[in-house]
């Protein structure tokens, strides 16, 4: 049995990417583990099928987390197959680069509906449902910490999630509830190569001090820590992912 054997967790935009292996390494742990996506049903079934080959139990379920409401049947879901949740993973979030004299009113609202107020609300329903000693495990960016141009409004975003998660973390310290923020660096996915050179590509790799880019792998590995007992006096912190990135 993993470390995670008995858990229950959310983890937001599973089906690709940096989620599906958050899922997949959750469960290789124990844990078992709610795949929540906003429209590709076959991506995350395929991620459910994975994980149930681990003989561990896993649900999909789909759900805008830019809507209030869809968060909501997202917890009664979860909370109606398993009957409680342990740990929640936000990883759910988009980008687009711009420069902030281009940015349009509907960019501003969608960028913001997703990273910050899916983040948010999903944070306000764990902190009334999740059992004691949970874990909230959110999601920023080192781009946060660089003067990158484009970039403006979806730092501004993941530094809101930066700051709901230090409030948070305090406020749920007495249920003995964990939040921190993870901030990977560039992470070699599908979406991460999207309107990208690969001169482009193997430049952001050579700006971590490890010379690479990093890997779903190598982000999974720290939420499934962060999501453990090893990680139970670790809270309000904002782990850099990022392979010495500067």
């Amino acid at each position: 049995m993993g470390s995670l054997a008995g858990k229950v967790a959310i983890v937001t935009g599973a089906s690709r990417g940096i989620g599906r292996a958050i899922a997949l390494k959750l469960a290789n742990n124990g844990a078992s583990v709610v795949v929540n996506y906003a429209g590709n049903t076959e991506k995350a079934q395929e991620v459910v099928t994975e994980i149930e080959k681990l003989q561990v139990q896993a649900i999909p379920v789909q759900a805008d987390v830019s809507k209030v409401a869809d968060i909501h049947k997202l917890f009664d879901q979860t909370i109606e197959k398993f009957g409680k949740v342990d740990i929640l993973v936000n990883n759910a979030g988009i980008t687009f680069y711009k420069l902030t004299t281009e940015v349009t009113e509907e960019d501003f609202d969608k960028i913001f509906g997703i990273n910050v107020k899916g983040t948010y609300f999903a944070c306000q329903q764990a902190a009334q449902r999740m059992a004691d000693g949970g874990r909230i495990i959110n999601f920023s960016s080192s781009t946060t910490a660089m003067i990158m141009p484009k970039y403006g409004a979806y730092v501004a975003t993941k530094g809101a999630v930066e700051q709901m998660t230090r409030v948070l973390a305090k406020e749920l310290g007495e249920k003995d509830i964990t939040v921190n923020v993870i901030s990977p660096g560039p992470t070699d996915t599908e979406l991460f190569r999207q309107g990208k050179t690969e001169e482009q590509i193997n430049h952001l790799g050579q700006m971590a001090a490890l010379g690479r880019l990093g890997q779903v792998q190598d982000i999974a590995d720290v939420v499934a820590f962060l999501a453990s007992d090893e990680a139970r006096w670790i809270t309000g912190q904002n782990i850099r992912v990022n392979g010495g990135i500067a």
